[in-house]
């Protein structure tokens, strides 16, 4: 059975101080849930994080990682830096790291081999800009975001890889992507996984969808059959939202 994921992206927000309180609050308000309940810190307060949550079923995972062991990377984080302090989850391909820091396939392809090498789980990240959803290009440029990374891996390789299809076009547009249109997305990326590797593969890799999810349309998102979860951006900064959100998987 798939693994069902709620996800927050803290992206570049709460000093520690505030990521002491909001941690705190969620592991007091957790609910009891089959899902992984997984928060992202920025770097800073990673280390801070885990030990908080040492009591808590809630994982603290990494927004970024570097593809080099070490090195003169200046600002950048290693794998192994991670793993150091307990850190086992990473988050690669973000839309942001793509949009503002210039990571392509090749980068992108560099880290996840990277972390895979090294036991840590990848939540890949991919998706559509708006000119490419308005041209019908979508499926195409999906399909080719996963082949250009994923698609040269061994088969044993997808045991630890978590994918969240972001559709940038609804993500502070003001377009809405409809729960329907997520389901279309994620049947068709089961479909080209199973194409590329088999069926087995492709109904067992977890799918999050990480396009404005907030507590007023989790529920409906995450009853679509191939939506497993969700990679939550703004509402997993506030916490009575984010367990809103890990009610409704």
């Amino acid at each position: 059975m798939r693994a069902k994921i709620v996800a927050g992206n803290w992206k570049m927000n709460k000093n520690l101080e505030e990521t002491e309180t909001l941690l705190a609050e969620l592991a007091a308000k957790l609910p009891d849930t089959n899902a992984e309940v997984m928060v992202a810190p920025t770097y800073v307060n990673l280390a801070s994080a885990v030990r908080a949550l040492e009591s808590s079923k809630i994982e603290v995972i990494a927004q970024n990682m570097h593809y080099a062991e070490s090195g003169a990377f200046t600002g950048e984080i290693s794998a192994d830096m991670l793993l150091n302090i307990g850190i086992d989850t990473a988050i690669i391909g973000h839309s942001e790291r793509r949009a503002y820091f210039g990571e392509g396939d090749e980068i992108l392809s560099k880290k996840v081999i990277t972390a895979l090498n090294k036991g840590i789980r990848v939540m890949f990240c991919f998706g559509e800009e708006l000119e490419d959803r308005k041209s019908g290009n979508h499926f195409k440029l999906v399909e080719s975001q996963l082949k250009n990374v994923l698609f040269s891996l061994e088969p044993a390789a997808w045991s630890n890889i978590v994918l969240a299809y972001e559709p940038v076009w609804a993500i502070g547009t003001g377009e809405t992507a409809s729960p329907e249109q997520a389901q279309e997305m994620h049947a068709f990326i089961r479909k080209t996984i199973s194409e590329a590797f088999d069926a087995t593969i492709a109904n067992n890799v977890t799918i999050l969808y990480g396009g404005s999810v907030k507590p007023s349309n989790a529920e409906e998102i995450f009853s679509k059959p191939d939506v497993d979860g969700g990679l939550i951006g703004g509402a997993s900064l506030v916490a009575d939202d984010f367990i809103a959100i890990i009610k409704a998987i």
